[in-house]
């Protein structure tokens, strides 16, 4: 007698089990790692993002915009690509590192269980070689924190190494010296929203530059001041329009049109009531985030105040923060408002654009890169790559150790893994030995970037390593092996250490998977 086997799902649910899922699983993570891996390294080539609904098209080498631009299924890859995410938020750079780091665990992983090695052993084995990888990395890690010249060396060469492999590769000196410039005037602090970035079509990435204070993109009201020194700022969000007759949305009959003007009179009376308010904070500037009409607008420029009107919340928001006021909707108790101060406003040119100039501002730390380029694709671009720059160099004045590049560190922890393979007993010395090859990939893929002999290069890398020259790394400019403190190839601990981190956690997560279900999605039914 024959059963026919038990189905538990929904029809339109799957279930896969055991050696498929795992499949899938490495399948998926595999694929995306090989999507990214072109795009690392100073030889990387770019994407472009195309995108179907609305035809936008990003040109990148940003292992997380690439991967957060892309529709994926598969469940492991969407794992990798949450990985690149959080590297983002946390460290700002090594997005692409970490997801090919990751995906190459699990194209080690899926070899060892093709051997009949349990998941269970190889995530041990993992568990034990990131140890010791990171151990040697702290080892290596460099600290110039006390010593201000060298430290500012060192912050130049970070920015230059991060830039390196982005589209202001070929001016990165000009642009690790601005980005240092700025993340130093932060004194300490990792709140980039102090470097506001600006970018203008037009000139060259060269004529960008950064300037001290605030620009905000707006334009200065009519028949207002155009110069004030000594600022006192009122930033506000109100409504300053008074067109329309608000008596909350009743429609009003009239006899006369001598009743429509007396309405018409309550009205500006009520608005020239409310300017008085406004010019009893001591003000000489105004601004606000929604519009501001003709009539208040030349009620504030009779009184000697600047307005600008329309400066949208992103705006708003960071000039409170630098100017050190605070955003105010009411004015009937002017002791109770902070108002911002900075010690000149002016209109300024940047291309054919007037915009507006805070000099002087609360927030000493506050700046404004203003990046300039030929089309809108290469300056989004080129705030990506400054953002990244920027943000891996605020985390490096909190936590000041420093490694080297160039596949340097990730030779020398794959050297202290090995070291512990030949230690370990068991089946696990197999996974531990393949953690390791998965971290000499990483300068396989540099290699391989380059158009290099990768197998050539590595191996000789791997035995400078083991006759003691811990310093030599892929010099990418002469395809050869050299020192990467002389060259100055430096990178920030704390990223290396979440790319390894992040990357080992992820690929354990992903080798625990036997199963994947998919649920049946909501039917809906039509009333």
């Amino acid at each position: 007698m024959s059963f026919s086997p038990i189905q538990i799902f929904n029809e339109e649910a799957s279930e896969e089990r055991a050696e498929n899922a795992r499949l899938s699983s490495f399948i998926g993570a595999i694929a995306v790692g090989d999507l990214v891996k072109s795009t690392l390294g100073p030889k990387g080539m770019d994407k472009i993002l195309q995108s179907m609904s609305t035809g936008e098209v990003h040109v990148t080498n940003d292992g997380a915009t690439i991967l957060k631009s892309i529709y994926l299924d598969n469940p492991a890859a969407k794992v990798l690509v949450n990985l690149s995410k959080v590297q983002d938020d946390e460290v700002g750079d090594g997005t692409t590192s970490v997801c090919v780091f990751g995906s190459e665990l699990l194209r080690e992983a899926e070899k060892l269980v093709q051997q009949k090695i349990h998941p269970q052993v190889i995530i041990e084995g993992y568990r034990l070689a990131s140890a010791a990888a990171l151990k040697a990395l702290e080892g290596a890690a460099v600290d110039n924190g006390k010593d201000a010249v060298k430290f500012r060396q060192d912050l130049i060469n970070i920015a230059k190494t991060t830039l390196s492999s982005k589209v202001l590769s070929q001016d990165r000196v000009y642009f690790a010296e601005l980005a240092v410039d700025a993340v130093l005037r932060l004194k300490g602090s990792t709140n980039l929203d102090n470097i506001q970035i600006i970018k203008k079509v037009g000139g060259k990435l060269l004529d960008s530059y950064l300037d001290e204070g605030f620009i905000l993109d707006k334009k200065i009201g009519v028949n207002c001041p155009k110069r004030i020194e000594n600022a006192k700022i009122l930033i506000a969000n109100t409504s300053m329009d008074t067109d329309k007759i608000k008596v909350f949305g009743a429609r009003v009959r009239v006899d006369a049109t001598g009743k429509l003007a007396e309405l018409e009179r309550a009205e500006r009376d009520k608005m020239r009531e409310k300017v008085d308010k406004i010019k009893a904070h001591g003000i000489n500037c105004f601004v606000n985030r929604q519009l501001i009409y003709n009539w208040p607008e030349q009620l504030l420029a009779d009184a000697g105040i600047m307005s600008i009107e329309h400066a949208d919340f992103d705006g708003v928001e960071r000039l409170a923060l630098v100017t050190g006021g605070e955003i105010a909707s009411t004015f009937d108790h002017p002791e109770l408002v902070t108002l911002g101060q900075c010690d000149l406003i002016e209109e300024i040119m940047i291309g054919e654009d007037k915009l507006i100039k805070f000099s002087g501002v609360a927030a000493g730390e506050a700046c404004t890169v203003v990046l300039r380029g030929s089309t809108h694709q290469l300056l989004d671009e080129a705030e990506r790559s400054l953002h990244d720059a920027l943000a891996v160099l605020s985390q490096t004045v909190k936590e000041t150790r420093t490694v080297l590049g160039g596949g340097c560190s990730e030779t020398l922890m794959a050297k202290a893994v090995d070291e512990l393979a030949a230690k370990t007993a068991g089946k696990k010395a197999m996974a531990v030995e393949g953690f390791a090859r998965a971290l000499r990939q990483m300068p396989t893929i540099l290699a391989d970037n380059a158009g290099f002999d990768s197998s050539d290069l590595v191996a000789r890398l791997r035995a400078a390593h083991h006759a003691g020259k811990s310093t030599a790394g892929l010099d990418m400019y002469n395809g050869d092996i050299a020192c990467m403190r002389e060259l100055g190839i430096t990178e920030s601990y704390k990223l290396k250490r979440q790319v390894v981190l992040s990357a080992s956690e992820a690929a354990e997560m992903i080798l625990r998977v036997d199963n994947i279900l998919r649920a049946a999605p909501r039917q809906r039914t039509r009333e």
